[in-house]
């Protein structure tokens, strides 16, 4: 075997690339900068942090990509799937998590890992030899940052991403908000109660996007939007919600505000205009967080924008919305199909900063990464991952499939998979996504046993 595998980054990606390559037999040294240096998102020095959301997004292994996702990484014996599972949070069809003893859990299960070793370090340059994964994530320190971007040879590709604003429980009106899931989904009441909504009259919701547009915003600093022509190059999956309406007065009311699916008991006749739904934060219920409204308001505009909001006009906040950069690298130009930078092929890349988005997106290519550094470590022969799991479509992408001219950030989704051919024609939307993960479910099996043959 060969030596001690080095991972930079003790996020979602880093955290499980080491629990994948420890659980293969690899010793594993993890390099996280926290606590000793701060980032903008962070609160706690504790691995796997959540910043933003606290949600896994749906939990729907049948119908939905992400969730499909879910399922590949429980049956790889993940160490982010496992934990989440055991600090869930009612969230209807969604997987949503406890954050704080989530981050805390995964945190104590490396720390006693016989094969994990941590260190509490910043790494500013490339190492120049050894076994290595650089999973930094969206936050990547500007000394490792300049040192990728040099090597490289172009400008290190970023874009901006927000986080949403946190509230306290006892604080929201529910005179005038009620708790449903949109469609009652879920299996339990609580499931099906996990989402506070407030509702808005047309006059309310018109009044608020006019408060919107007009709030005063972040400043940006010189340079700080990188080399895109775009002074703003937000990602599209995470957009400030005055971004949004600034797209058009009725984008929020088909987005994060939409009506549908919800039934006020306060007042039964009535169809609402527009709904913010707030989706519970921690085990307590004492926090909940607005769903979808990712802010670049600086915090006093916030305020008295949200104190608008119906059930939020005397709303106290535990944690106000931002925005930070999010730096990326162009992977399909810079690294091979086996997550290796092709200038420095003892070098992986794991996580956020390979240009996927999302927490599962990133933990899944971390425990990619993890396997195929410890397959090449042992000697072992790793099959290539099926393009038609959503690991396998992921990997694809990010390594070839994408155009390198126009690569940007990309949740998991069927539009990344192989088409499947239906029999007797074209399908409705809901048998072939069930074709789609009925595929893949069977392929992501035989891979992992192929996987245990090898080894």
């Amino acid at each position: 075997m060969a030596d001690r595998l080095h991972i930079i980054g003790g996020g979602m990606a880093g955290s499980e690339a080491a629990w994948q390559a420890a659980q293969a037999g690899v010793p594993v040294t993890l390099h996280e900068m926290r606590p000793k240096v701060a980032t903008f998102a962070h609160r706690t020095g504790s691995l796997a942090e959540m910043v933003c959301s606290n949600s896994f997004r749906s939990d729907d292994s049948e119908q939905n990509a992400v969730g499909l996702l879910h399922w590949e990484m429980r049956a790889a014996g993940g160490i982010i799937m496992e934990t989440a599972d055991a600090h869930r949070l009612p969230a209807g069809g969604a997987l949503a998590v406890d954050r704080d003893p989530f981050a805390e859990a995964v945190t104590a299960r490396l720390l006693a890992h016989p094969l994990i070793s941590i260190e509490y370090e910043e790494i500013t340059a490339l190492p120049d030899s050894g076994n290595w994964i650089i999973a930094t994530g969206p936050l990547t320190g500007s000394g490792l940052a300049q040192a990728i971007a040099a090597e490289a040879g172009q400008d290190s590709l970023a874009f901006f991403d927000a986080i949403a604003p946190i509230v306290h429980f006892d604080t929201i009106d529910m005179d005038t908000a009620w708790m449903q899931s949109r469609y009652d989904k879920g299996e339990t009441e609580e499931e099906r109660t996990a989402y506070i909504n407030c509702p808005m009259t047309r006059e309310q919701y018109e009044a608020f996007i006019d408060a919107l547009l007009a709030a005063e915003k972040t400043e940006f600093k010189p340079g700080e939007a990188g080399s895109s022509p775009d002074p703003t190059p937000y990602f599209d999956g995470c957009l400030p919600i005055e971004v949004m309406a600034d797209r058009g007065r009725e984008t929020l009311r088909f987005g994060p505000m939409k009506p549908v699916g919800l039934t006020n008991p306060h007042n039964p006749a009535e169809k609402a205009y527009a709904v913010v739904q707030l989706r519970r934060d921690n085990a307590l219920g004492t926090l909940y967080n607005i769903v979808g409204f990712q802010t670049k308001m600086k915090y006093g505009a916030q305020k008295s924008v949200f104190a608008m909001i119906p059930g939020l006009q005397n709303a106290s906040f535990a944690r106000l919305g931002g925005i930070h950069r999010n730096t990326f690298i162009n992977s399909p130009t810079l690294l091979d199909n086996q997550m290796r930078l092709k200038s420095k092929p003892y070098i992986r890349f794991a996580g956020q900063i390979t240009g996927v988005e999302g927490y599962v997106e990133s933990a899944a290519m971390g425990l990619l990464a993890g396997r195929m550094a410890a397959a090449e470590m042992t000697g072992t022969s790793l099959p290539p991952v099926p393009q038609t799991t959503a690991m396998g479509a992921l990997i694809h992408h990010i390594t070839g499939g994408a155009e390198a001219k126009t690569f940007q950030p990309m949740n998991v989704n069927f539009g990344l998979f192989p088409p499947v051919v239906a029999k007797g024609g074209r399908k409705g939307r809901q048998v072939r996504y069930k074709m789609y993960t009925d595929r893949a479910k069977a392929d992501w099996q035989d891979w992992l046993r192929l996987r245990e043959a090898a080894e």
